[in-house]
């Protein structure tokens, strides 16, 4: 069977198993940002009530109840203001807008003072692939990039048997060449 004779569907699932990364669960509907929550959180550690602060933040009183409470009432994320290093929602809609104008990369960048780099890696990772090519989409690409940001990550040590094993013969001591032979 040659490759033309592949459904694009399934050559699609070939690159993504290709690229060593685990299949992206549903978006399903999106988290509040963190600009929000961050919002919440500022507005509880001044003495507001869950219920006030909720929905001065724009979100329902279940919700920012839940999140007190999941939360055991200490703030889960740093009230400091992000720094530069990453892009933010704005910054990804001023991307989404400019890439449907039909600007090329290095447009965007000057647009937004960023490295071209950095803007090429944002279009390649958290574009939009559900209509068969990469469209970009500033929600979507908020959603893949706190999705990716998310803490704990699994350790390599867990996941990758190999390194795993490696490691500990070298944790042991006993260092051997790949045909098997001791050093």
């Amino acid at each position: 069977m040659k490759t033309s004779d592949v459904p694009e569907e399934v050559r699609r699932q070939w690159r993504a198993d290709r690229a060593l990364r685990p299949a992206m669960r549903s978006p399903g509907r999106p988290d509040p940002s963190r600009v929000v929550q961050r919002q919440f959180w500022r507005l509880i550690a001044t003495g507001v009530t869950t219920v006030e602060a909720s929905l001065a933040v724009g979100v329902s009183w279940p919700v920012g109840t839940r999140w007190f409470r999941h939360a055991g009432g200490m703030p889960p994320i740093s009230l400091a203001e992000p720094t530069g290093r990453y892009l933010s929602f704005e910054e990804r809609e001023e991307i989404a807008i400019l890439r449907a104008k039909g600007a090329k990369v290095r447009q965007i960048a000057r647009a937004l003072g960023r490295d071209a780099g950095t803007i090429s890696r944002e279009l390649r990772r958290n574009a939009a692939t559900r209509s068969g090519k990469q469209e970009y989409r500033a929600t979507v690409a908020q959603w893949k990039a706190q999705q990716a940001a998310k803490r704990p990550k699994v350790a390599k040590l867990v996941t990758n048997d190999r390194l795993r094993e490696y490691v500990q013969e070298r944790l042991d001591g006993t260092v051997r060449l790949a045909d098997g032979t001791a050093v």
